[in-house]
C-alpha cells in the first residue's frame, strides 16, 4: 500500500513558515551515536508547526491540507482572521475551507481546541498539553488520539494510544479529534532503498555477529540466542522488563500503566 495524495493541495508551503535545519541523526550533545541504525536521508525543508495554538478566540479558516516530510501526520495551514498565517496539526476529516477556533471553552468541533475541563467524557483529543501554556506535547502522530474517561479534582484522566491511563491538569489545552492520516501504519516500504531516503540504516542481527559484537553471537550455522533473557548489544535485559524509573516524579499521575 503506497501513500494516497489525493486530498493534499498541491500548493508550495508558506515561505515564511519553512527553513532549512540540519539533522544529526542517533547522536547525543557529544556527537556519540546513542541510537543505532540513524543516518543520511533526503534533504527535508522544515515546516514551523504551531503547537501552543495561543491565538484564543480569532476564528482561523483552513487554506490547504499539505504533506509535512518530517511527521507521520498531515499538517493544515490556517489563515486567521486578523491576517496571521500558521501550520497546525490536521486532524482526521479536517477539510479546506472548514473553521477552526482556539478558545478556553470552544464548540466541540473537529479541530477546534479549548480547555480539557470543558471537554466532555469520551471526547477523542490530540496534541495535549502535559504543562499549561507550553504547548501540546503528546499524541501528535498519525492516526492517534487520547479519550477523555473522567474529570478528578483538577485533573482529567486519559486514556492513552499505549492503553496508559494518566492525570492532566485540566487547566491544559487539547484539540478535538484525532491526528490525521491514520493509514500510515498500513504502508508497505517495499524496498531497503526507501527505508534509506528516511534516514533508516540497515539492521544486523545479533545472532549473526560474533560473541564480541553481540550476546547472542556466535556458534556454528544458526544458533538460538543462548541466553534465557533477551538483551540488547550491551547485555541489558528487555522483554517483559519494567524500565520506567520509579523514582520519576510524574510517576504519581500514572493511574494504569499500559498493558505488557
Amino acid at each position: 500500500m503506497g501513500y494516497d495524495f489525493s486530498n493534499l493541495s498541491d500548493i508550495k508551503p508558506l515561505k515564511k513558515l519553512t527553513g532549512g535545519f540540519n539533522r544529526t541523526p542517533g547522536r547525543n550533545n557529544q556527537g556519540r551515536i546513542t541510537v543505532r541504525h540513524k543516518g543520511g536521508g533526503v534533504k527535508r525543508l522544515y515546516r514551523e508547526i504551531d503547537f501552543k495554538q495561543d491565538k484564543k478566540d480569532i476564528l482561523g479558516k483552513v487554506f490547504s491540507i499539505e504533506y509535512d516530510p518530517n511527521r507521520t501526520a498531515r499538517i493544515a495551514r490556517i489563515h486567521y482572521a486578523d491576517g496571521d498565517k500558521r501550520y497546525i496539526l490536521s486532524p482526521e476529516g479536517l477539510k479546506s475551507g472548514d473553521n477552526v477556533i482556539v478558545s478556553d471553552k470552544a464548540p466541540l468541533k473537529i479541530g477546534n481546541r479549548m480547555k480539557l475541563r470543558y471537554i466532555p467524557q469520551g471526547t477523542e483529543v490530540y496534541n495535549i498539553e502535559l504543562f499549561p501554556g507550553k504547548g501540546g506535547q503528546i499524541v501528535r502522530s498519525a492516526g492517534s488520539m487520547a479519550t477523555v474517561l473522567a474529570h478528578d479534582e483538577g485533573y482529567v484522566q486519559l486514556s492513552m494510544p499505549s492503553s496508559e491511563i494518566r492525570k492532566v491538569s485540566e487547566e491544559g489545552m487539547a484539540s478535538i479529534g484525532r491526528v490525521s492520516n491514520i493509514e500510515h501504519s498500513s504502508i508497505v516500504i517495499g524496498k531497503a532503498g526507501r527505508n534509506r531516503y528516511l534516514g533508516i540504516r540497515p539492521t544486523v542481527r545479533g545472532s549473526a555477529m560474533n560473541p564480541v559484537d553481540h550476546p547472542y553471537g556466535g556458534g556454528e550455522g544458526r544458533q538460538g540466542r543462548g541466553t534465557r533473557r533477551p538483551k540488547t548489544a550491551h547485555g541489558k535485559v528487555t522483554g517483559g522488563h519494567k524500565t520506567r524509573n520509579k523514582k520519576k516524579k510524574s510517576g504519581k499521575f500514572i493511574v494504569r500503566r499500559r498493558k505488557k
